[in-house]
This record gives structure tokens, C-alpha cells and sequence, in this order.
């Protein structure tokens, strides 16, 4: 049904009080006619008399809408959002149950725009769980008159709520909590008298140009290093070095106790040997260079 009104309903755009007024110009209708038009959609599932419905009630939207302006939210969106609610009410009202639609409607449309407010008004939700929820709209209604909270007034809107004093000090930290984004805005770049975005404060440890250079250069030197040590031991040991630990395709002992007609212990004392030589090597070269250093 929802789907189907849709093109028929006219939606808030740029001029949002264009719109107002429009609504404003529809005619209220009258207890029968209001019945009459919601029999003919329930019981005919007659879409134009839906429709006639929703328009009717519009201008309703519009007036709770506006109690939620205090959220820095588009009042269009607002609207919108509110009649979806409104058609959704339209859609399960049924008339024989003796009241106006435009008191079941209530519901419905308050329980879009809350959707839409919790979705939007921070990046990180504010509220999750249905106690949530009821505690984030009443405590903004609430900090209206109150301001900041002494703990005589936490605990009497906790205790009016059903919720715990820390559940109404939380959420009223939430309350005070403000959106930042990383980067600069353009305002921002414009203005350097404007506060820093993070992106211009924070230091990325991990992106530091001496340490990658350090790094890079330290790796370089150590290929360097092992290659020579490597270049210093004899033909047989760097074959199985090689053939053991620097091929894709490893060759096994027993592969190579057949190649050099020896057993396998044989081969296996070769390569711890090779081993050993290439760690003494790689000592003595490390030693060399932290001497000459020291000499400069």
C-alpha cells in the first residue's frame, strides 16, 4: 500500500514551506467521511481512498514534526520520515474500533521520525535497546527544562523511568557528546583560525619516513651481508643450503645423500655445518662494522 501512494504524496523538498502550506490547504475531514473512506480501503483495498486519507492528515505530521527540531536534523526529512509513519497507520487502522485516525496514527509516526533521529543523530548510536530509546527522548525533553542534572534531579528521572540513576547519567553524556571527523572540512582548511580536524593533529607512527628508511636500509645491509657470508662457504655446503631451504621445490636428505654418495647423517652434519659457518660469519661482519663505526 505504502508503494502505491507514494507518487500520489506530495514529499518536502527545497521549498519546505511551499509545502507546509499546501498541506495546510487540504480539508479536514469529518468523523463519517473519515470512516467511510477507511472502509472502502480496508474492506476494497481502494488505494484512492487511502490516499485521501494520508492527505487529510499531513498537516498532523507536519505539527508533530516540528517538536523534534531540537535535533539539528533537515525538518524535510523529518516530514518524510513522519509519513511513512503515517501511511503504515493508514495501512492497519481499522475504523469499527470506535477512534479517529488521527490518534492511532500518533504511534506510528513518532516511532519513524524516533528511527530516523536515532539512525542520524550520531554516527555512533546513542541508543540500542527499547529502554534505551525511551530514556534518550524523555532525558531530552527533560535536560529542556533542567540543564545539567544534580544527582537529586538523575535520581528522580531514573526512578519516574524505571531505569538506574548510572543508566540516566550515561545516557546524558551521550547527549553532550559531538560528531568529529578526521579530516578537515572545507571550512576548515579555508580558516586556520577554525579547530584542527584530528587528521591534522594526530602522528602516524607507523608512516615515519626515518623509520622506513631505517628499516629498508637495515634489510638491504643484511641481504648483503648473508650473501657474502653465503658466497664463503665451499660448493657442496651451498648446494645443500640451497637445494634445503632456498628452493620452491625442497629437496629431501635422502635426495641428496644419493647426488654426493653419502648417508644421510652425512648430509645432515654438512648443513648444520654450513649453518654454524654462515651465523660465525655473519658475527664477524656485524663486529667488523660496529668497530669501524666506533673508530670514526
Amino acid at each position: 500500500m505504502i508503494k502505491a501512494l507514494q507518487p500520489f504524496i506530495t514529499t518536502p523538498g527545497q521549498n519546505l514551506e511551499a509545502y507546509i502550506t499546501a498541506v495546510n490547504t487540504i480539508p479536514v475531514l469529518t468523523e463519517e467521511e473519515e470512516k467511510n473512506l477507511a472502509e472502502r480501503y480496508r474492506h476494497g483495498q481502494d488505494v484512492e481512498a487511502a490516499k485521501q486519507l494520508v492527505m487529510a492528515h499531513l498537516r498532523f505530521v507536519v505539527h508533530i514534526a516540528r517538536s523534534y527540531t531540537g535535533y539539528g536534523l533537515p525538518q524535510a526529512d523529518l516530514i518524510q520520515e513522519g509519513n511513512v509513519g503515517l501511511m503504515k497507520a493508514v495501512k492497519r487502522f481499522d475504523p469499527e474500533v470506535g477512534v479517529r485516525l488521527v490518534s492511532f496514527a500518533v504511534h506510528w509516526i513518532k516511532a519513524e521520525i524516533h528511527e530516523y533521529v536515532l539512525r542520524n543523530w550520531r554516527i555512533v548510536k546513542v541508543a540500542t535497546t527499547k529502554a534505551q530509546r525511551k530514556l534518550f527522548f524523555n532525558l531530552r525533553r527533560a535536560k529542556k527544562r533542567l540543564g545539567f542534572l544534580t544527582r537529586d534531579e538523575a535520581d528522580a528521572i531514573a526512578q519516574a523511568l524505571g531505569v538506574s540513576a548510572g543508566e540516566v547519567r550515561e545516557m546524558e553524556n551521550r547527549l553532550f557528546v559531538t560528531d568529529t571527523t578526521f579530516d578537515p572540512t572545507p571550512s576548515q582548511q579555508e580558516d586556520e583560525s577554525k579547530s584542527l580536524a584530528p587528521a591534522q593533529y594526530l602522528e602516524d607512527y607507523s608512516s615515519d619516513p626515518a623509520l622506513a628508511y631505517e628499516k629498508d636500509a637495515s634489510a638491504a645491509t643484511d641481504a648483503e651481508k648473508l650473501y657474502h657470508a653465503f658466497s664463503i662457504l665451499d660448493p657442496r655446503s651451498q648446494d645443500i643450503i640451497s637445494k634445503r631451504w632456498l628452493s620452491e621445490k625442497k629437496a629431501t636428505l635422502h635426495e641428496l645423500s644419493i647426488k654426493y654418495k653419502v648417508s644421510t647423517e652425512r648430509i645432515r652434519q654438512l648443513e648444520k655445518n654450513a649453518f654454524k659457518k654462515l651465523r660465525e660469519q655473519m658475527g664477524e661482519l656485524l663486529f667488523s662494522d660496529f668497530s669501524l663505526s666506533q673508530s670514526r
